[in-house]
């Protein structure tokens, strides 16, 4: 049984943490922290977890040593403390967007701020389980990937490591309004969100920089482009990528190399059927889960190869993969805690 703590437990994030870690039989929760909730209880605003908890937000300068120690904070607060969160957990999972780059230079570009913990970047591996599998194991520092990135990456990891499509990739992505967090805005307002199909970020999205990032590796010439699409739903992301395939690439190469890489992988499914309106990946789903669904259809007449794919981005994109980061850190089997298979209908 390991201690572990929630810094930032009061957003979406620290909720569904503390929903999947109220599960884990491996797992007991020390504290929850939240400036701005200290002393009241956690179920005050989690709603779900009533009569699933007693704990109480705890203030974060008051926090305890632990095992592990998961952070969610919002982007450019985690680097901030991070001298002293080392000397309370042996173990660190960051939420944010800290610690995702090996170049500080990158961050500041992307994130208009400077890093002030660049020396640490090293340390960190990137919480993609699929493609960093036995440094995650090895390491004690994870910086989960944005969510945006996750459902991105794994998409296209198989077809650039197997050098099947050229370099152009053009991502049109449909994301849900929990994806902005739980301060609210303008935009976030019911009159303004409802029923929206709006095009908010239809170039510059910062997951661009985590995606080239992860792939030049097999490609270093990988140029990525992202639109990013508000809808009406709460959760959910789906993307669907256009790339055009190398010369001579058939449908079986495609296939071929979804296997090879993700046949063994529990939380990775390939999603084509013949039949029903179900014959894509759909994140509807997907809500709870910790399943990444990838699809994929060869278009001959225009030469281009569309990739769909989807995900819970609080779970896969936030939390789920903090956990499963966290199973293999200590050797619990992976997929514990995450094995909710999702609901129909819903």
């Amino acid at each position: 049984m390991i201690k572990t703590s929630i810094l930032g437990a009061s957003g979406y994030a620290g909720g569904e943490l503390l929903r999947i870690l109220l599960g884990h039989t491996k797992v007991k929760i020390q504290e929850t922290t939240s400036r701005q909730f200290a002393n009241q209880p956690v179920s005050l605003i989690h709603p779900n977890l009533r009569k699933k908890t007693d704990l109480i937000f705890s203030h974060p300068e008051n926090l305890k040593k632990c095992d592990l120690l998961f952070v969610a904070l919002p982007n450019g607060e985690s680097m901030k403390y991070m001298s002293k969160l080392k000397t309370i957990a042996k173990k660190i999972i960051d939420l944010g967007a800290d610690y995702r780059f090996r170049d500080p230079v990158v961050f500041e570009s992307w994130y208009a701020q400077k890093h002030t913990d660049s020396q640490f970047l090293s340390k960190f591996v990137y919480g993609i389980a699929e493609l960093h599998r036995e440094q995650i194991k090895r390491t004690s520092y994870i910086a989960c990937a944005g969510c945006e990135a996750t459902v991105s990456i794994l998409a296209l990891y198989p077809l650039v490591k197997y050098h099947l499509i050229e370099e152009k990739v053009i991502i049109d992505a449909k994301m849900s309004s929990s994806q902005a967090g739980l301060k609210p805005s303008l935009s976030s307002h019911h009159p303004e969100r409802a029923g929206v199909v709006r095009s908010y970020l239809p170039t510059g999205h910062r997951h661009t920089a985590e995606i080239i990032q992860e792939l030049s590796p097999f490609n270093n010439s990988i140029g990525v482009a992202i639109s990013a699409t508000a809808l009406d739903m709460v959760r959910g992301l789906l993307v669907t990528i256009h790339t055009v395939p190398k010369k001579g690439i058939t449908e079986k190469d495609i296939w071929k190399a979804y296997r090879n890489e993700y046949q063994n992988e529990p939380f990775i499914r390939i999603v084509k059927e013949r039949q029903g309106i179900y014959r894509y990946p759909e994140p509807k789903i997907l809500q709870g889960t910790n399943f990444c669904d990838i699809g994929f259809e060869m278009d001959k007449i225009t030469n281009r190869l569309v990739v769909i794919a989807a995900i819970d981005n609080l779970v896969k994109g936030t939390a789920g993969q903090a956990i499963q980061a966290m199973n293999l850190m200590f050797g619990f089997p992976e997929t514990m805690g995450l094995e909710f298979t999702g609901l129909h209908p819903i």
